[in-house]
């Protein structure tokens, strides 16, 4: 794209996910290329930050929807990449060290520290287990506080991120659940079925299940689309490595943690 053209659909996309974060409470941070980096319960303290940062993740989400529906009606001003285009958003709630941050002459309102870190993983590694919006434990758990069962939430996978040596359990937000149809709760129920039995290291019992949920993904793997996976496909294909490594024996030092080798 020329440069003008690069400049309006970033400035196009920015304002979007930056009017929902601070509709929703919270404050921008910064922008790293066509990245945006949020914080939420400072300066001014929320209690329900995590609440407010889940549901604007999942705003965020249905505005690229309509964003991509309007970028396709505008024919050829856009290639197909724009018109397809998704994010990726990655969230953790802890305690970081925010303030103004910089030289004496140059400073901005920042975060920094391990949460944050943690954070970014999440993003990154989002695309790893097929997702495209990924949360830790610490904020499905903040989040339920205030949110109850609002937002949906799919456990993933405990993992252990780069630069990181505990585990972390890791899950999806679905989406809201006046919004998220039938067919996608009862994927997510034969999902939890499988990841069962994937624990329970009988990977034939949980492929086959695995096999049932990836036919009501929500995200149907796609390479049209830019989908390469989906959680139950990725669990599929890990089901017969583990197989194959195993060769049907169980190990009962195998703790499930699947650890991440990039960032």
């Amino acid at each position: 794209m020329s440069p003008a053209q690069l400049v309006e659909l970033m400035n196009e996309y920015l304002t979007v996910c930056t009017d929902i974060i601070q509709e929703e409470g919270g404050t921008l941070d910064k922008y790293i290329g066509d990245a945006v980096v949020a914080i939420f319960g400072a300066p001014l303290p929320l209690p329900d930050h995590a609440y407010r940062a889940c549901l604007a993740s999942q705003r965020v989400q249905r505005a690229m929807q309509t964003l991509s529906e309007k970028w396709r009606g505008e024919g050829e001003k856009w290639p197909a990449l724009v018109q397809g285009m998704r994010s990726r958003l990655g969230l953790n709630t802890g305690p970081a060290v925010i303030g103004n941050m910089g030289s004496r002459t140059r400073f901005s309102y920042t975060m920094m520290g391990d949460n944050v870190n943690l954070a970014a993983r999440m993003e990154s590694s989002a695309k790893a287990l097929g997702v495209y919006t990924m949360v830790t434990d610490a904020t499905k758990l903040a989040c339920e506080k205030y949110g109850g069962d609002r937002i949906i939430f799919r456990f993933l996978d405990k993992i252990i991120v780069k630069g990181r040596g505990q585990p972390v359990e890791v899950f999806e937000i679905v989406g809201l659940r006046e919004n998220v149809p039938p067919a996608t709760l009862q994927c997510l129920a034969l999902y939890a079925q499988a990841l069962e039995l994937y624990f329970r290291q009988d990977w034939d019992g949980a492929a086959q299940i695995f096999e049932q949920s990836l036919a009501l993904e929500p995200n149907q793997v796609s390479p049209e689309r830019g989908i390469e996976n989906n959680p139950s496909s990725i669990f599929i294909q890990r089901c017969r490595r583990l197989k194959f490594m195993r060769q049907h024996s169980t190990d009962p030092k195998w703790d499930g943690v699947f650890e991440l080798k990039d960032k």
